[in-house]
């Protein structure tokens, strides 16, 4: 294997989808447009992260590729696989995370604010392109599931504060934030046209900048996010801190061409 699209095309179901050689972002293209078909979510959109994340970038030292992008430079971008353009696809970053995980009854003596691990989810859907459900992330929203019964969650949008979600590609950040129940299927376009997911607004979402202003980086993606929401929840990101933030979710997944995903709920306050 000698470029990253054979790396990833590696991933595919062996027998049936592999040899047929497709580049990765051609299935995020197929995906993206069913996606935007059954939501009735339009292109500004999707454009709109990318300028959010990529803007958010700019004030994140952690990230890489931060820049201040308007939505008609989105919107205008080379076509990867329609309806996908250049913009709405992350570019890629080497990366390293350490998280030391310790017991509640030693966590306080190693830190005054240790941050609690609230909740745990984690889901492997179909990895045939046949059998997958396109429009939907199925595997975030089952993973969702698990930590928020393990963490008491009843109603995420309003219990929590700041949100880090894998948006390797624009339409995901959309399309996970409906499968993680924190709005309605096809409401997600809207409420990031309005605002709401800034890092000032209602629901901030990757405040950090995302991958699109991070940069992918494959297997560290997760561990990125909850990098991410930790800071948040100690108020140590600077420009990018979120106000009052007390629970965070960091939700990642694996790419494409696979159906596998993970959710952890987040506090600072003990329980």
């Amino acid at each position: 294997m000698l470029t990253q699209s054979e790396l990833v095309n590696f991933a595919l179901d062996p027998v049936y989808n592999r040899p047929l050689d497709v580049h990765p972002d051609f299935i995020a293209g197929l995906e993206m447009n069913r996606y935007l078909h059954e939501t009735k979510t339009n292109r500004e959109a999707c454009a709109c992260v990318v300028a959010k994340n990529r803007r958010n970038a700019l004030t994140n030292p952690l990230a890489g590729h931060g820049a201040v992008v308007s939505i008609d430079d989105a919107l205008n971008a080379e076509v990867i696989s329609d309806p996908l353009r250049a913009l709405d696809v992350a570019p890629t970053s080497d990366g390293a995370v350490v998280v030391l995980l310790a017991s509640a009854g030693l966590a306080g003596s190693l830190r005054d604010c240790p941050i609690w691990i609230c909740g745990l989810g984690w889901c492997s859907d179909t990895p045939t392109l046949e059998s997958r459900d396109w429009g939907s992330a199925v595997y975030t929203r089952l993973a969702a599931d698990m930590a928020y019964k393990q963490a008491g969650i009843r109603s995420p949008r309003s219990e929590i504060d700041v949100v880090e979600l894998n948006d390797e590609f624009s339409y995901k950040e959309l399309q996970h934030l409906e499968a993680l129940k924190l709005c309605k299927p096809g409401e997600a376009g809207y409420l990031t046209e309005a605002g709401a997911t800034e890092i000032n607004g209602e629901l901030p979402v990757n405040p950090s900048g995302g991958c699109l202003g991070v940069g992918h980086l494959y297997e560290a993606n997760g561990a990125h996010k909850v990098l991410e929401v930790v800071l948040q929840l100690r108020g140590e990101k600077g420009k990018n801190q979120v106000k009052d933030a007390h629970v965070g979710l960091a939700q990642t997944w694996r790419g494409i061409p696979t159906t596998t995903g993970a959710v952890a709920v987040m506090s600072n306050e003990a329980e």
